[in-house]
């Protein structure tokens, strides 16, 4: 079985939603998780092989939503 990949990433946590959404209209793409709402953490499973389009919607999307890359590790959250 070949796993997602997992990016992690900081967002206005209003936009959590619509973002989610966003996503969701690429149907197996990727996937949206809530890590931390009050902090905006969010983690997007990507479908392998489907990195570069899910980097070029979050490049169109931060446009508009602060988007922010953000390694994962607890300390740093």
């Amino acid at each position: 079985m070949i796993e997602s990949i997992k990016k992690y990433y900081r967002v206005d946590r209003r936009e959590i939603s619509f973002l989610k959404f966003i996503l969701e209209a690429y149907d197996g793409l990727a996937i949206l998780t809530t890590v931390d709402s009050k902090k905006g953490i969010v983690v997007i499973n990507i479908a392998p092989g489907c990195e570069a389009d899910v980097k070029m919607i979050l490049q169109d999307l931060k446009q508009s939503v602060m988007i922010e890359d953000i390694p994962y590790n607890n300390s740093d959250i």
